[in-house]
C-alpha cells in the first residue's frame, strides 16, 4: 500500500524544456536516456556525459531533438511496448460523497488514498481490484474547490455489470439521478443504462456476462475521428478494435484498446457529424497509461504529432518516470513507466 502522504502522478508539473538553452537541454535528454541505457550495461556513466554543443543547435534548429533523445525509430517499438491502461484522473467536489456512491451504489472498493497537505489537495483510487491488474478510478479533491465544468467534450465511464436492473434500482434508492432507464441497445441486442453520479459524470452501464475488468471503458469526443484514430494507433500503440457509425444520432464511434473489449478497458472516440469544437470544462483530468520506457514514449508521441506537455524523467522525491501529453483534441494522457509504478504500489 503506498503511504498516504507520498505524491501523485497527475500532481507533478517540470519546466519545459524549451526553456533551457540547448546545453541544458542536450544534459537533460543524457540525463533522462542515455544514463539508464549506460547502467544496463555495467557502464559509468560520467564517462558519456560530454556532448557537441554544435549538434545541440542544429537540432534545436531543425526542431529534432527526438534524434538526441532516441536514435532508434520510436514508432516501431511501440508497437511492441507492454501497455495498459491504469486509471483515470478527474476532480471532485465532495470527495467522502462520492467515494461513498461508488461504494454503495457501484460495488467499488476504495484502494489507496493518500492527503497532500502542501499541495492542498486529496487523491483517493477506486476500483474493482488491485491496481497491478485491473483499471481503477482516481478522484481528486483540491481543497475549497466544491464545483467544477464537466463541459461537453467528456462522454462518460462505461461499466459491465451482471444485472443493470440491481444497479439502477439501489442508485435510485440512494437518491443517485438516471438519466436513461434500461433499454435495448440501439441495432444490438444487449441492455443499457445511464446515471449520474454526485458530480455530474455520467456512467454507462452495460449488461454483460460477469467481467474481468467492469470500469471497461472512457468515451471521449473528437472533432476528426480519422486524425484522432491515426494517432492512437502510432503514438499509443492502441488496436483499433471496432468502429460504428450511427447515422439517426448523426455520429460515429471508434472503440481502441489494448486488448479485447469485452476483457478490457477501452477508449471510445465518438465523432458528432459537423462538431469542430468542444468545451472540456476543468473536471475531466487524463488517462495514465502503463510503459516499459517512458522516453522512447515520448519521442513517439512527438513523431506522430503529439504535444509533449511533461517531457520525460523521474518525479521529484518518488523518483517515478513519467511524461505527459496532449492529442489532437488536446485531451490528455500521462504515461508510468512500469516498473515504477508497481514499486509505488509496494
Amino acid at each position: 500500500m503506498a503511504s498516504s502522504f507520498r505524491p501523485s502522478i497527475s500532481s507533478f508539473m517540470l519546466p519545459s524544456l524549451s526553456s533551457c538553452n540547448p546545453s541544458q537541454k542536450f544534459s537533460l535528454f543524457h540525463l533522462g536516456s542515455g544514463i539508464r541505457r549506460f547502467h544496463n550495461f555495467g557502464l559509468k556513466p560520467s564517462k558519456f556525459l560530454r556532448h557537441d554543443d554544435d549538434n545541440c543547435m542544429r537540432a534545436k534548429a531543425s526542431g529534432n531533438t527526438s534524434s538526441i533523445a532516441a536514435p532508434e525509430n520510436a514508432l516501431d517499438w511501440v508497437k511492441h511496448d507492454k501497455r495498459k491502461m491504469l486509471h483515470v484522473v478527474y476532480r471532485v467536489g465532495d470527495l467522502d460523497k462520492t467515494i461513498k456512491f461508488y461504494t454503495e451504489c457501484l460495488g467499488m472498493k476504495v484502494l489507496r488514498q493518500r492527503d497532500m497537505q502542501e499541495q492542498r489537495h486529496t487523491n483517493a483510487f477506486l476500483g474493482y481490484g488491485p491496481e497491478d491488474a485491473h483499471f481503477a478510478v482516481e478522484l481528486t479533491y483540491n481543497y475549497g474547490i466544491d464545483k467544477y465544468d464537466i463541459g461537453d467534450g467528456f462522454g462518460h465511464f462505461g461499466l459491465a455489470v451482471d444485472d443493470i436492473s440491481r444497479i439502477v434500482e439501489l442508485v435510485r434508492a440512494k437518491g443517485g439521478k438516471i438519466t436513461r432507464e434500461p433499454m435495448l441497445v440501439k441495432g444490438g441486442n444487449s441492455v443499457n443504462a445511464f446515471i449520474e453520479d454526485p458530480d455530474g459524470y455520467q456512467f454507462e452501464l452495460l449488461e454483460r456476462a460477469p467481467s474481468p475488468e467492469p470500469l471497461c471503458k472512457v468515451m471521449l469526443r473528437v472533432c476528426d475521428l480519422d486524425r484522432s484514430i491515426k494517432f492512437y494507433e502510432k503514438a499509443f500503440g492502441m488496436e483499433l478494435l471496432r468502429t460504428q457509425d450511427y447515422p439517426e444520432s448523426k455520429k460515429t464511434i471508434a472503440i481502441l484498446g489494448y486488448g479485447p473489449e469485452e476483457k478490457s478497458t477501452v477508449l471510445e472516440l465518438t465523432y458528432n457529424y459537423g462538431v469542430t469544437k468542444y468545451d472540456k470544462g476543468d473536471a475531466y483530468a487524463q488517462i495514465a497509461i502503463a510503459t516499459d520506457d517512458v522516453y522512447k514514449t515520448g519521442e513517439a508521441i512527438k513523431l506522430a504529432g503529439g504535444k509533449i506537455t511533461r517531457e520525460p524523467g523521474p518525479i521529484p522525491d518518488i523518483k517515478t518516470k513519467i511524461t505527459s501529453c496532449e492529442d489532437p483534441d488536446g485531451w490528455k494522457t500521462v504515461f508510468v513507466d512500469n516498473i515504477d509504478f508497481i514499486r509505488e504500489l509496494e
